[in-house]
């Protein structure tokens, strides 16, 4: 009773928190809520299991966590189902705390719960809230001094997953630390046969971790797509698993065309969100709503109205000019993303070094900046860590006098439309520069 209590008083203190830390404009609102409501509620996020009707998707992995929980949430939404999902990513207890905390209501269900989780935070959420569906996008290697080499990071989602028995795993299988994750679980796999591109990249620079089989053979593979997702083998039989939801797909300029085989039919799905990585995210959305039984129609109306947000791959507009601006955070995602920047844009780059980001910057050295070299335009660097930036593009190439050395973020995107109007902009923010960039509201 007493538990039961402090639950519904953390619900009030949370709306009260909100009203005012709107009033006062003193933060984004995405996880200071959730914290108080931790505080005074350790066991807040097990009462919150009980609102929820159907489901609960959780989605890890190092790269695209925000978009593929947010195709998943908004493809449920549009099948006339009610979600509740951190949308901006907040994905630590806090940030998952948050949005409940603001969200529920006394007599309010909702369907489904959509809940992008940190990789390191997962094992503790699933100390509160058992899930139904766990995604798992992959895994790069991402912030050392916060979750150490790629071992350490697969040991905190097997932690999570040996929680929860019950779990019905979704795995990119093209992903071979992620397809180990299905052994002896209920799983079902997700990956590419055939990736084309209609449009010209250049071919990365960037360098690929050698990975080795369970056995301790390094890998080998038919297909490689890119880092170390691709169709892997080894002599000793280990090899990527058969997948449910295959698919082949063409790459665009600024959109991609999915053909998904499923149960000996074929789906096409026009998937508008920029790049492979995006269309590896598009693919684990509709496995999942496959798997919820929803149609192909059902899905594209979803893929259709679906709009980026917070930064991944998000379009705006300032000061006239048409803006895209994708988070960049880890040497595999930035080269990635670094291969669709358009180079006729006025490219701002903000990084920082906080505890978010990671305080070790030295992915920018392992990331594929050498793909700005053909800048046209002025390539401004920004955030706490500008300067370094700024060398880090000498060395890929990117001509001297096209380098700019900003500081302020505010300031930096203000020089890059100041350009003529029909100019497009590009901006490529670490985490909290983003935070910064959401907060300072730049746009028309």
């Amino acid at each position: 009773m007493i538990s039961k209590l402090r639950f519904y008083t953390s619900l009030i203190m949370a709306r009260a928190a909100y009203l005012g830390i709107r009033v006062l404009n003193r933060s984004s609102g995405t996880s200071f809520v959730g914290m108080l409501t931790l505080k005074t509620c350790p066991d807040f996020l097990k009462y919150c299991s009980g609102y929820i009707k159907n489901r609960i998707v959780t989605v890890s992995g190092t790269n695209g966590k925000t978009t593929t929980s947010g195709l998943i949430a908004h493809i449920l939404e549009t099948a006339h189902q009610a979600v509740i999902h951190n949308l901006k990513g907040a994905n630590m207890l806090t940030g998952i705390a948050n949005v409940f905390a603001l969200k529920l209501r006394p007599f309010k269900r909702f369907d489904y719960a959509v809940i992008e989780s940190d990789e390191a935070y997962l094992t503790k959420l699933y100390d509160y809230m058992k899930a139904d569906y766990l995604v798992v996008t992959n895994l790069f290697r991402d912030q050392l001094d916060r979750y150490g080499e790629l071992a350490t990071t697969a040991g905190f989602i097997q932690n999570a997953i040996d929680k929860n028995p019950d779990l019905t795993l979704i795995l990119n299988a093209d992903d071979p630390l992620v397809a180990n994750f299905g052994q002896n679980r209920k799983t079902v796999y997700y990956g590419f046969e055939n990736v084309e591109y209609i449009q010209n990249y250049e071919k990365s620079n960037a360098p690929t971790e050698v990975f080795n089989c369970p056995c301790g053979r390094p890998l080998k593979y038919s297909r490689q797509f890119f880092a170390q997702q691709g169709h892997y083998y080894c002599e000793c039989g280990f090899k990527r698993p058969q997948c449910d939801y295959s698919a082949d797909v063409k790459i665009f300029d600024d959109y991609s065309v999915l053909t998904v085989h499923y149960n000996g039919i074929d789906f096409e799905f026009k998937v508008g969100l920029v790049g492979l990585y995006n269309a590896y995210n598009a693919l684990a959305a509709i496995a999942f709503a496959f798997e919820t039984g929803l149609n192909q129609a059902e899905i594209q109306k979803a893929l259709d109205s679906y709009k980026s947000i917070f930064g991944r791959a998000e379009k705006r507009t300032i000061n006239g000019h048409p803006t895209i601006i994708q988070l960049i955070k880890n040497p595999t995602g930035a080269s990635e993303v670094l291969k669709t920047v358009d180079l006729n844009s006025n490219i701002v780059i903000a990084i920082n070094d906080n505890y978010a980001d990671g305080r070790d910057i030295s992915w920018l050295w392992d990331s594929d900046f050498e793909q700005l070299k053909n800048a046209q335009k002025l390539v401004i660097t920004s955030g706490v860590r500008a300067n370094d930036m700024a060398t880090r593009l000498k060395y890929a190439g990117v001509p001297q006098e096209k380098i700019l050395v900003e500081p302020s973020i505010k300031k930096a995107i203000q020089l890059a439309a100041e350009a003529k109007n029909d100019e497009h902009i590009t901006i490529l923010p670490s985490y909290t520069a983003l935070l910064k960039i959401n907060k300072e509201k730049l746009h028309d």
